[in-house]
């Protein structure tokens, strides 16, 4: 179930590390610190999957295992990956499409790694904070300087002119600091990410790839420039001690295993269909080209254009070839839900679910179905599905809605409230949440468990990024 969800919570530009070069190429503003409202994320149970079972390893070898770090697909088509918050990897859907190999996208992955491992966030929040400071002072005294220029007249000119130029000259230098400091970061990341590789065994190859194909487009224009060559400054000295670095790894000519390339591929399929316009689909995956990753590319495209049936027919086909695919029952299920045929779609998500031992989005898709049959026959169901899918997803609007429409199907409208404000709350619609939280309290006893999360709400701050209305 690939899902465009709202806007994510990034923190501002100032504390990405990987955005941290933009100060490169505009001045120290106040503004810049102002939290940003991101791009809206994608949501999917077989992307996120493969994503997790390759930094598994890295962030065990990190020491960061237990950190319950995520990774976060972005709704970009740039080519970027960044962390912004300590615990979240965020990378966007057009890094997958750009990755030919697992490794590639692996070796990113290792490097951002890096950077948590490091503590490269809290240094450069500290590095920031210095030079925020050193801004001030300098601010202060080029202010002053041009306002005793200005009271003794004109011919002390050169007073206010020295001043302005004492606000300028801090400024480029510290920026100049800042931008040598992220530099130095980047390099660190990148021998622990070749370090990480090496210990897991894996090639830091792909790595060194994706890096010195960023560093050949840096020679180009920079009018549409990939974002990634203005968060991860790519010199030619760098990538060259990274090359050098990663042939010295016994694994640099380690391939991939072809049953992780099949799973890549396959991932990048389906990204490709549900993101991509369909004459786009068309020509990466002709009819002439009959991988399995090409068919599942072209299923998706055609039930997303309104051939259920064709679409149905070709997903069988699909399964037949790997009849323990758990996505591929889940797709066939989004199709019937979404061609209008929920009571059909139960079947197929319910093998999904199972075989993808009880993933938590196929958990909404399959509660989603049974909610939309209209049957109040399934509302018990449908209600103990949701609640164990947003138990273990607790930040997806979609499983609080469907989890809302059943309660109120059930006459429980206490609960139904409370779901909808919960939903709300997590779409950054904080008015709406604090309102329909506000009227479940009043329906609940006072101090129930369901009183006070709805309580909680009412008196809850804004996410972070979201702005207090």
């Amino acid at each position: 179930m690939l899902l465009r969800m709202a806007p994510c919570q990034k923190t501002s530009r100032l504390t990405a590390v990987t955005a941290a070069v933009a100060l490169a190429i505009a001045p120290m503003s106040p503004a810049l610190a102002e939290p940003e409202k991101g791009p809206p994320i994608i949501r999917d149970a077989e992307a996120e999957q493969l994503l997790r079972e390759y930094t598994r390893p890295i962030l065990r070898t990190a020491g960061l295992e237990k950190q319950n770090i995520q990774v976060v697909i972005l709704n970009e088509k740039g080519f970027n990956a960044f962390v912004a918050d300590g615990r979240r990897i965020f990378i966007n859907y057009g890094a997958l499409m750009q990755s030919d190999t697992p490794n590639q996208i692996i070796g990113v992955l290792a490097h951002e790694t890096g950077h948590l491992a490091g503590g490269h966030l809290s240094k450069l929040r500290e590095q920031l904070a210095q030079a925020q400071t050193q801004m001030i002072i300098a601010m202060l005294l080029g202010a002053g300087a041009i306002v005793a220029g200005a009271r003794s007249g004109s011919s002390n000119s050169g007073l206010a002119n020295a001043g302005a130029a004492a606000i300028a000259g801090p400024q480029e230098m510290i920026r100049r600091t800042l931008i040598s400091y992220v530099r130095q970061q980047e390099e660190n990341a990148d021998r622990a990410g070749v370090k990480f590789l090496t210990a897991t065994g894996q090639s830091a190859k792909g790595m060194y790839e994706t890096f010195r194909r960023f560093t050949n487009e840096s020679l180009f224009a920079a009018r549409d420039a990939d974002p990634y060559l203005h968060s991860h400054p790519m010199p030619a000295e760098r990538v060259a001690a990274l090359e050098e670095l990663a042939r010295s790894s016994p694994y640099w000519d380690k391939k991939d295993d072809p049953a992780l390339q099949l799973r890549h591929d396959m991932v990048r399929a389906k990204v490709s269909a549900f993101m991509e316009r369909q004459d786009t689909v068309y020509r990466r995956y002709p009819p002439s080209n009959d991988s399995l990753p090409a068919r599942y590319a072209r299923a998706i495209a055609t039930y997303l254009h309104g051939d259920l049936r064709s679409a149905l027919a070709q997903i069988d086909g699909l399964i037949q070839v790997q009849p323990n695919n758990p996505y591929f029952y889940e797709v066939r299920g989004q199709a019937l839900l979404e061609g209008g045929k929920p009571a059909e779609a139960i079947a197929p998500l319910r093998k999904a679910l199972q075989l993808s031992n009880n993933a938590p989005l196929i958990e909404m898709l399959l509660g989603q179905a049974l909610v939309a049959t209209d049957n109040k026959a399934y509302t018990g169901e449908a209600i103990a599905i949701l609640r164990s899918a947003v138990a273990r997803e607790t930040e997806a609007p979609l499983g609080y809605t469907q989890l809302a429409m059943a309660y109120g199907r059930k006459g429980d409208f206490a609960q139904a409230d409370l779901a909808s404000a919960q939903a709300a709350f997590l779409r950054g619609d904080n008015k709406t949440a604090r309102e329909l939280a506000s009227r479940a309290k009043t329906r609940f006893a006072i101090g129930t468990p369901g009183w006070v999360k709805a309580d909680d709400i009412v008196s809850a701050k804004p996410l972070p990024g979201q702005k207090s209305n």
